[in-house]
């Protein structure tokens, strides 16, 4: 690599100059640096392909331990929802979204009629339910 350099660097002096009236450090400090830009070259060969992967690791990892702590409990803590939502019946005492307390009077599609006292019924969404309570725990 050195001799190879060196011949280059006598190519390009000028006429009339002699290769040894360059100084020595000046020419040892070009080399040394030549041999440090190859050094970091990358290497050709499966190693290459290996560390691109390993690299990607980490975040292929990340996303594991993501799905595993936030979306997947998510998702059953929905399904677990939607289902109490469906199974909803008259006479079922719920407590809504908004803090409102009563007995499921009518069943539609999307809304329900909330019995919230005596002859006080409210629509809410289906929705809004976020909890059934036992009965007999409204008075």
């Amino acid at each position: 690599m050195a001799a190879a350099y060196n011949a280059r660097l006598t190519a390009r002096l000028p006429s009339g100059v002699v290769r040894g009236s360059i100084q020595p450090s000046l020419m040892e400090s070009a080399v040394f640096i030549s041999s440090a830009f190859a050094q970091t070259a990358p290497a050709l060969g499966g190693s290459d392909m290996q560390s691109s992967l390993m690299s990607m690791l980490p975040l292929v990892l990340m996303f594991v331990v993501l799905y595993f702590v936030m979306i997947r409990p998510q998702m059953k803590k929905q399904k677990e929802h939607r289902s109490m939502i469906d199974a909803l019946a008259k006479g079922d005492e719920v407590a809504t979204a908004g803090g409102l307390l009563g007995k499921v009077s009518k069943l539609g599609d999307s809304y329900l009629g909330l019995e919230v006292a005596n002859g006080v019924e409210v629509q809410v969404q289906r929705s809004a339910v976020v909890q059934v309570l036992p009965r007999g725990s409204i008075k």
